[in-house]
């Protein structure tokens, strides 16, 4: 039987990770074996860098923590190595850097994920990994409003041309 000490660390490590999983704006679960240490290092780094946690947490307490947010259809991918990535701040990060992983190293699977307190499957998180950034959606938003103003200030000086010919050609006559 489990000593009260294991089954209390145990128990904070299922409420830290469903504090972490419900707070978050985003996260995958993916299937890691095969992947060496020194990849798994620089796909760890990665994640740092944009403020994304990466980690191996037990099935079980995974499972348990599911339960505990309502997150119980990610209890159908908790088989095998599971390891699962959360991010605070962008929707779209955990699931474009491991995807893109994913695409190198074959063995690499990507699971299942969450976005929004909502869960989504493995196709759903390779669609929102093809989402452009947040800045280049903006760059896009911004091109656009950009050109139509410069063709509305085009036809403006169109037509201010086609009066001031007009002006010219009377004055002269």
């Amino acid at each position: 039987m489990a000593s009260t000490k294991i089954l209390e660390q145990k128990q904070q490590i299922v409420k830290e990770l469903a504090d972490k999983m419900q707070g978050a704006k985003s996260g995958v679960l993916v299937d890691f074996k095969g992947i060496t240490v020194a990849d798994d290092t620089k796909l760890r780094s990665e994640m740092r860098k944009i403020g994304v946690e990466y980690s191996v947490v037990k099935n079980t307490l995974t499972s348990k923590a599911c339960d505990i947010i309502g997150f119980e259809q990610l209890k159908d991918v908790l088989s095998g190595m599971t390891a699962i990535a959360i991010s605070n701040d962008d929707q779209i990060a955990p699931a474009k850097i491991l995807c893109e992983y994913a695409k190198k190293n074959e063995k690499f699977i990507i699971k299942a994920g969450f976005v929004d307190s909502g869960v989504i499957d493995a196709d759903a998180v390779k669609a929102l990994a093809e989402i452009p950034s947040k800045e280049v959606l903006i760059a896009k938003v911004m091109g656009s409003l950009q050109s139509s103003l410069y063709s509305f200030a085009y036809a403006l000086q169109a037509i201010i041309d086609k009066n001031s010919e007009g002006e010219s050609a009377s004055a002269e006559a």
